[in-house]
């Protein structure tokens, strides 16, 4: 792969647990997911559009903590990024790590989420690449279990396509400093999202990544990172290094494309947000504008327009032009699998059968049935 993860095709889920009934509140963890988010959706770091990526500040039970990342996962075809940040907890009767709730107690790993059911949502994604980032004490256990110290746990624990970067050892605590605004392992990784790497890659790949860490909190005498990989992941190139944006370096045209995919999701937005507020036709001249920015790649932004745009053209009565709206985004389906494609399939499959043209509508709903034939096919077994 030689560019960065399909921001459209890619989705990232930020865990964060500060509040707690019984153990240490850690108030830093509020400002890392609201920046690490910012650093992911910025175009010169990333370029993730907003929507794609999901906060979840101080889950309270399991589902609140795994139902997004499961939801995340099916929605990825490219990269799923799981960030956690928060206290680790060892169970009294095993090794194993556990993530804690607002209601967690110390070595009770019954009131935490084992990492084990973490890395099981993991396995289900349709990602063809997971990267877990874990801020929290005794994080390495993650990337101990997800190596294996014996064949039989490798073989039970993998994950195929994933790499996991942890804030500690597996046996030492993580770090949340008095008086700063971030905990130890994120706030050197926001530094590097935000300055960069002097004389490194244009694109820097988690192998690089793991490395800075590692010299940034080794010179402060801080736990250092742990991270365990498979399928030569640590090569895959994450985020731009603004350190050679700095020296004036050209962005390159995947930048030009980021910052048009970020147009187009700003409209959506909007119109969402006028058609929620009762403005329906006010948001249609938006989505028409959103529509036009198309580029190349870009077919998941582009068909979530096209579905939103045909929807609210239906409610006010434009079948007309909402059939062509659709037809438009039928013409790119047959180049990907996707939640959208499949959609568009059976959008236009039913005004064609309302406008009366149901043999048309019958061929539509035989291409979504190829469809998805084809991504079950494509899912890793």
């Amino acid at each position: 792969m030689t560019g960065l993860p399909d921001p459209a095709a890619s989705r990232a889920v930020l865990i964060g647990s500060g509040g707690y009934r019984h153990l240490a509140a850690l108030p830093a963890v509020e400002a890392n997911l609201k920046d690490l988010a910012a650093e992911l959706c910025d175009a010169t770091v990333w370029g993730l559009p907003e929507q794609h990526c999901t906060l979840v500040s101080d889950p309270r039970h399991p589902a609140e903590l795994l139902d997004p990342v499961y939801r995340a996962g099916e929605e990825a075809t490219d990269t799923l990024l799981v960030y956690f940040a928060g206290h680790g907890m060892r169970d009294s009767d095993s090794a194993d790590l556990y993530l804690a709730l607002h209601g967690s107690r110390d070595n009770v790993g019954y009131t935490a989420v084992a990492y084990r059911h973490l890395r099981a949502a993991l396995r289900d994604s349709r990602a063809a690449r997971k990267v877990v980032l874990l801020d929290c004490c005794f994080s390495g256990r993650a990337a101990r279990t997800l190596a294996g110290e014996h064949q039989a746990l490798a073989a039970e624990a993998a994950v195929d396509g994933a790499y996991v970067l942890t804030a500690s050892p597996r046996d030492r605590v993580a770090l949340a400093p008095d008086g700063e605004r971030h905990t130890a392992f994120t706030g050197e990784l926001l530094t590097i999202l935000r300055e960069g790497i002097p004389d490194g890659p244009e694109l820097i790949d988690l192998d690089t990544l793991g490395r800075a860490l590692e010299t940034r909190l080794r010179g402060k005498n801080r736990p250092l990172p742990q991270s365990a990989q498979e399928n030569g992941l640590g090569r895959l190139k994450l985020v731009r290094n603004r350190a050679r944006a700095v020296r004036g370096a050209a962005a390159g045209p995947v930048l030009a494309a980021d910052v048009r995919a970020a147009m187009a999701a700003a409209g959506l937005g909007l119109a969402r947000t006028l058609r929620a507020a009762g403005r329906t036709r006010d948001a249609l001249p938006v989505l028409r504008l959103a529509l036009r920015e198309r580029q190349p790649g870009g077919e998941g932004d582009l068909l979530a327009v096209q579905l939103e745009l045909s929807d609210m053209l239906e409610e006010t009565g434009q079948t007309r032009e909402a059939i062509e709206v659709l037809e438009q985004a039928f013409q790119q389906v047959h180049r990907f699998y996707g939640p959208e494609a499949v959609q568009v399939c059976r959008r236009l499959a039913g005004l064609l059968q309302e406008s009366g043209n149901h043999i048309q509508a019958c061929e539509v709903l035989d291409h979504a049935l190829d469809l998805v034939q084809d991504g079950a096919r494509a899912l890793p077994r």
